[in-house]
């Protein structure tokens, strides 16, 4: 029986950078939307400047090195990481706080390695910790989530005011306005001497995690499975930073339920989902064989476990993904998958 056939290319869908990378904006949209919601209007700034400043240092270093500018600014590459950035600054970030994240993502990270495709290091995250190590007091003024007795919620225009021009309304200042993270208050109680069921009475716990922030956990994971149902993540990695952190978390949690969070407070906690989802899957620095990729996405959730309960910060993603980028070319060098049609040795 003969059927009828085309000629090639037999091409599905529409692919190359840009229409990847506009996914994986699509895809952050449920988890952004929650954090504003609990955050205020400063996520939103953020992301707008964030934007703003990518494209415009993009289009800065392509000029000086000589390339053409429309299409490597339509491929969406700088809006990405200006958004996986911008989504771990605390929503009141001093304006120049932004501006020099950025900075350090594109330039440093990005276009002095030799452009898109060539950064060994994801670029979000070089910016991040350029950020945390240099400012670590800008850096940690979280807001206290909507909803958690907060009184006063900051307009557009104060939220304008305070990033921009660092004024406060009458009877305010950031002090009033921010709190220490969940993460922040496990580490410093557990530190005094507290137990893990003393801690999770403080009003920053939700149900699973911190106030807030799980519900923006699940707006990521969310758009994370979106991204891997269609192939533009790969479910490795994933797969392999979330099984090996709650693995890990949860043999010290069966130690000593008293000292040691449960794993499904790690797994909903800081920016663990996002970054398995959206950071760690980043096609260029990541680990590129399906048992690297496993291999790969392992390493940062025990990393990333290691930091978090015996480091000197008290979530650890960003570090633990950058230390990973340094291991990917050995783990792909020796989980190169069988050539068909060879023979084992």
């Amino acid at each position: 029986m003969r059927f009828k056939t085309v000629t090639s290319p037999h091409i599905l869908r529409e692919t190359g950078v840009g229409p990847v990378m506009r996914r994986v904006l699509y895809a952050m949209l449920p988890g952004l939307a929650a954090l504003i919601w609990f955050f205020g209007w400063g996520v939103l700034v953020n992301l707008l400047l964030a934007t703003a400043v990518a494209l415009l240092a993009e289009a800065v270093m392509l000029g000086l090195r000589g390339r053409p500018l429309a299409p490597h600014l339509s491929d969406y590459s700088a809006v990405v990481t200006a958004w996986l950035l911008a989504v771990a600054l605390p929503p009141l970030a001093p304006w120049w706080l932004t501006v020099l994240g950025v900075l350090s993502a594109i330039v440093l990270a990005k276009h002095l390695y030799g452009g898109l495709g060539y950064n060994p290091f994801n670029p979000a995250m070089v910016g991040y910790v350029v950020l945390l190590v240099s400012f670590p007091r800008e850096m940690s003024a979280w807001l206290t989530p909507h909803g958690l007795g907060q009184e006063y919620a900051l307009s557009l225009p104060d939220t304008l005011r305070a990033i921009f021009l660092g004024e406060w309304p009458a009877h305010l200042s950031l002090d009033a306005l921010s709190g220490a993270t969940s993460l922040d208050v496990l580490r410093t109680q557990l530190g005094l001497g507290l137990t893990v069921t003393e801690v999770r009475n403080s009003p920053v716990f939700g149900i699973v995690a911190g106030y807030g922030w799980e519900w923006a956990a699940l707006g990521f994971l969310v758009g994370g499975l979106w991204l891997v149902s269609t192939r533009v993540a790969a479910w490795q990695i994933p797969l392999g930073m979330l099984g090996a952190l709650g693995l890990i978390a949860t043999v010290f949690y069966l130690i000593d339920p008293q000292q040691y969070a449960p794993p499904w407070f790690h797994l909903c906690s800081g920016a663990a989902i996002f970054g398995a989802f959206f950071i760690a899957t980043d096609p260029v620095t990541a680990s590129t064989t399906p048992r690297g990729r496993l291999l790969y996405g392992a390493g940062i959730g025990i990393l990333v476990y290691i930091i978090r309960g015996f480091g000197g910060y008290p979530d650890g993603v960003a570090f633990a993904v950058l230390l990973m980028n340094i291991a990917t070319p050995t783990i792909d060098l020796y989980t190169q998958p069988r050539v068909f049609g060879a023979r084992r040795r």
